[in-house]
């Protein structure tokens, strides 16, 4: 049943001033030429899609929609069901069998777990419909209808005449109206499609998925009609070139009135910076043939023009005046002198070093559900990224407005834009199918665009390709832009094939968790350390290479953040997960997850981080994300919300400290230390700064978690020019004054710039057990007596010996979850961290902090969760493991009982297997055992004997 639904006053006037407005002609301004068409339209939904057969163009449509919009913000189409038709993969389908979501699958109560839920839906085809009066002085002109941005396809009839048919994804749709609008009274009948059809950009694509800005139908930012003069500039190209300190302008000159003769061109480039040099006009006259005349012009900049880069983002504007007898026209375009460029393996910008610190920007727009066309938002975005520390941003899929492009060059912000497609998971590149050459006609649309800002320095077709031929086809692709426009860099795809044809390549082999490393990878599946690089992998290259979509490391859902969803797209996902974990009895400690997991993720993405800014000679990073991805099952990896604002666990300034131009590194070759080894970390830089640093004297201090220095020295004075990988010193420290188990801070400065390591030192001796205690793995004849007898076990588990109902079966790793378990299959771990109140007895001589830091490594690889429920209701443990939120388990890794008599602390840490190599379970044992010799050992919860047996294989 489709239903118009009310008008959501977030987005649209109120319906009274509505009601005033009259459904009237649009008229044209005499100063503009111009026919803005913002407002009220007639509308029809066109589910059945006879629209056409039955020429609803000539037919005067009976409901209203407000545009620029779409559908949804409207509120117009279907309530979402258990039918509606997403445009996206869903992994896991469970949501649709299983009883645990029964509840979200009734009528009235509809809640989907796979991504952020719209209000209404629609996939099909809807019309849109507005009369307009062409003024008397147009006649003669061109005309041309403009619609910024529309989703997807969109068909023209202009009263009873089909007028035109325009699908770009990632550019205006611009049709030509001047034989179809003569003065006079006209019906503009539009009729947009947002289905897949014969041009399969892939489901998943960002540029139409439901999986993050929505399947939307509509037309949003510039939607108006304006006259042209016959003779007028159909394109400005603008090419600079910053060693000839020139700008050649390649301009396009459309004659259609077909008359011949002369016209003159006439430049000028001016700046809005005051340091700016004031350059010369310049006139140029060209002979004028019928239909586009292509004009070359190499435009002088002046003796020393402003360059354009992140630190100085100096934009010119070029004005070309066309006078001709025909007429005249004029366009200003803006633009920078910038040379983005690749030398060796590194990028450079006007041939200074840089390195791309970047993060992807996947359509996520939960407000409107579709993207801003104005520079307000876009600059908020930018200048958000900038204080994390970020100089470059991916476009996952798509290409974004104009709007977003004139942010980035007043941002100085390097763009990696995409043609609009991820062409995978049934949708395939090179095969011959209509994609093939739409992505040369998307690709062109777009350069013909956005080619002259700044911004725009890399380009790809789009996101990792299927398809038996893709290698081939996008090496021809790659080729054929490479010689056809030199203005930025190009690659086939984000993530693969790596060709040598490549400006730059795209990879996902460099990070510290790859797709199905599970908890083999560096992180997981070796100790804590900081000093590997990727230099073995990106040895082969002889190009830049870029770190694909690293990081992708989970946090606990913000449950507060369900509120901030006041748009067309709500947080359904999160309401389950709330009610989840409510239902397990957890309710209370939803912030502590939330804050706890995220400063394992803070951790995680810092490790990633740092390993790419190490590796001499890289080109940089793409993170996924600095803020949340709410779709493919909830995708929880940014330390900021899909709003960009921050969850309150890590801030800009703390991000940046290790995200920046210049990040001071430390090879720390281990992060566990005895008091009777020597702290010998080797000291590097990363500066792609505005300049070089000279005679900089760096400096390191070692602090207790108190602030207070124990340590501290300098290293050698140097100067430091731009790069990576360059060696400032080697800091060597005794570690025999750290007399008790500490969490350290090693700080290291290089000038205002300062990075910081936690790492940890443990007693080289620790003292023999208490008599009194029964330290075993094994729930024994000795053990149970001596819980009979009234005394105190420890019961500390071998690894792999809890049953997998009672918890053995859930993938525990030190880092948090990788994606998340729905779109992965459930790759490892399950969880994310642990969660402790440091301030417990039983962790007295245990250094931690109510989160997993690198000492809980140990711990997370020598153990299996407990599932508390399965030993008593609601107990409480000593070290909780947090769990993933979809299945919001009441997890641990060491409780405390009485039974059998006794008393008994489990540990499913196994704390006593090479204990000699592992000075972190040393140490927690030992903190476990003192706690029980002690009068604050008096557990409260009785649990039976036989219960705890059951846990064990």
């Amino acid at each position: 049943m489709l239903a118009s639904g009310i008008i959501n006053k977030i987005f649209f006037p109120a319906i009274t001033l509505i009601l005033q407005l009259a459904l009237g002609n649009a008229t044209a301004s005499a100063q503009t030429h111009r026919i803005d068409l913002a407002g009220i339209w007639s509308f029809r939904i066109d589910s059945l899609d006879k629209g056409a057969e039955e020429q609803w163009y000539r037919q005067s449509l009976e409901d209203t929609i407000i545009l620029p919009g779409s559908m949804t913000t409207n509120g117009k189409g279907n309530d979402i069901s258990v039918h509606t038709p997403w445009t996206g993969s869903i992994v896991d389908s469970s949501w649709f069998v299983e009883p645990e979501y029964a509840a979200y699958r009734q009528p009235g109560n509809i809640k989907v777990p796979f991504w952020l839920q719209p209000v209404k839906y629609y996939k099909g085809a809807a019309w849109y419909q507005k009369t307009v009066e062409i003024p008397a002085a147009w006649k003669g002109r061109r005309i041309e209808l403009f619609i910024e941005r529309s989703h997807w396809e969109t068909t023209v009839w202009i009263d009873d005449q089909q007028a035109g048919m325009a699908n770009s994804l990632g550019t205006p749709h611009v049709f030509d109206l001047s034989k179809a609008l003569i003065p006079g009274t006209h019906r503009v009948t539009i009729r947009v499609d947002n289905r897949i059809k014969a041009i399969d950009v892939g489901k998943n694509s960002h540029s139409i998925s439901d999986h993050t800005q929505s399947n939307w139908n509509g037309m949003v930012g510039k939607l108006f009609i304006a006259a042209r003069p016959t003779l007028f500039i159909d394109d400005v190209q603008l090419y600079p070139d910053i060693h000839k300190k020139q700008v050649t302008a390649r301009i396009k000159v459309s004659n259609e009135a077909g008359q011949t003769g002369r016209a003159e061109i006439h430049l000028l480039a001016t700046a809005g910076m005051a340091k700016a040099e004031q350059l010369k006009p310049m006139v140029k006259s060209i002979a004028l043939q019928k239909g586009i005349n292509t004009v070359e012009v190499v435009y002088p900049m002046g003796n020393r023009p402003l360059l354009w880069d992140e630190f100085n983002p100096n934009l010119y504007a070029l004005s070309v005046q066309l006078n001709g007898s025909m007429g005249t026209d004029a366009r200003t375009t803006s633009f920078g002198m910038r040379e983005f460029a690749a030398k060796g393996t590194q990028f450079t910008i006007n041939g200074r070093l840089t390195f791309l610190r970047g993060t992807l920007e996947c359509a996520i727009f939960p407000e409107t559900g579709y993207p801003p066309t104005d520079v307000a938002s876009w600059m908020r975005i930018f200048k958000v990224a900038k204080s994390y520390g970020l100089n470059h941003m991916r476009f996952h899929s798509w290409c974004p407005p104009e709007a977003a492009f004139d942010a980035a060059d007043r941002s100085g912000f390097y763009l990696h834009v995409e043609a609009s497609s991820w062409a995978n998971q049934g949708a395939v590149i090179g095969d011959g199918k209509p994609l093939d050459k739409y992505i040369y006609a998307e690709t062109e649309r777009m350069v013909r665009a956005y080619g002259n800002h700044p911004s725009f320095c890399m380009l790809a077709y789009g996101n990792e390709p299927a398809g038996k031929h893709h290698k081939q086809y996008l090496t021809d692709y790659v080729n054929y832009w490479k010689k056809k426009d030199s203005r930025r860099l190009y690659t086939t795809a984000a993530g693969w094939p790596v060709i040598p044809e490549n400006d730059f390549n795209s990879t996902p082999d460099p990070r510290i968790q790859g797709w199905g490393q599970g908890l083999q990878s560096i992180i997981n599946g070796q100790a804590p350390k900081s000093n590997y690089d990727w230099t073995d992998i990106i040895s082969k290259w002889e190009h830049p290479t870029v770190s694909h979509e690293i990081g992708q490391w989970c946090v606990y859902p913000d449950l507060k953040e369900i509120k901030r969803y006041t748009g067309v797209l709500k947080a359904r996902n999160f309401e389950i997960f709330q009610q989840s974990l409510k239902d397990h009895g957890m309710a209370h400690l939803a912030d502590s997850f939330l804050l706890a997991s995220g400063k394992l993720q803070a951790l995680c993405y810092k490790a990633d981080i740092e390993a790419a800014l190490r590796t001499p000679g890289f080109g940089g990073f793409q993170l996924l994300d600095l803020h949340d991805f709410p779709g493919q099952g909830t995708a929880l990896v940014g330390v900021l919300n899909p709003f960009w604002e921050d969850k309150g666990y890590i801030t800009g300034k703390e991000y940046s400290r290790f995200c920046n131009a210049t990040v001071p590194l430390a090879r720390f070759p281990k992060m566990i230390y005895r008091n009777n080894e020597i702290l010998s970390v080797p000291v590097e830089i990363a500066h792609f700064g505005k300049t070089a640093l000279k005679n900089i004297t760096p400096s390191w201090e070692v602090k207790d978690i108190s602030g207070k220095i124990l340590f501290r020295g300098q290293l050698p004075e140097k100067n430091i020019p731009l790069g990576n990988g360059i060696p400032l010193g080697e800091i060597r420290q005794a570690l025999s004054d750290v007399l008790q188990p500490q969490q350290l801070v090693l700080t290291v400065s290089v000038g205002a710039h300062q990075n910081s390591w936690d790492f940890f030192v443990y007693p080289s001796y620790v003292s023999e057990p208490d008599e009194a205690i029964l330290v075993t793995q094994q729930l024994d004849e000795n053990a149970l007596a001596t819980l009979h007898k009234g005394g105190k076990v420890l019961l500390t588990l071998k690894k792999g010996s809890v049953k997998p109902e009672k918890g053995g079966s859930v993938a525990i790793g030190f880092s948090s979850i990788f994606w998340n378990t729905a779109w992965t299959g459930g790759q490892p771990p399950h969880t994310l961290g642990i969660l402790c109140n440091p301030r417990h007895p039983a962790l007295a001589a245990f250094p931690t902090a109510y989160h997993s830091n690198w000492q809980w490594w140990d711990a997370m690889s020598h153990s299996n969760a407990v599932m508390l429920d399965s030993v008593s209701g609601g107990l409480e443990p000593i070290v909780r493991v947090i769990d993933d939120w979809v299945t919001n388990r009441s997890l641990g890794l060491i409780f405390e009982c009485r039974t059998g008599g006794g008393r008994l602390i489990v540990s499913s840490i196994d704390l006593l297997q090479q204990q000699e190599a592992r000075p972190e379970a040393q140490q927690l044992l030992f903190s476990l055992k003192k706690y029980m010799g002690s009068a604050a050992f008096d557990p409260l919860r009785e649990v039976d004997i036989h219960t705890i047996r059951s846990l064990i294989k």
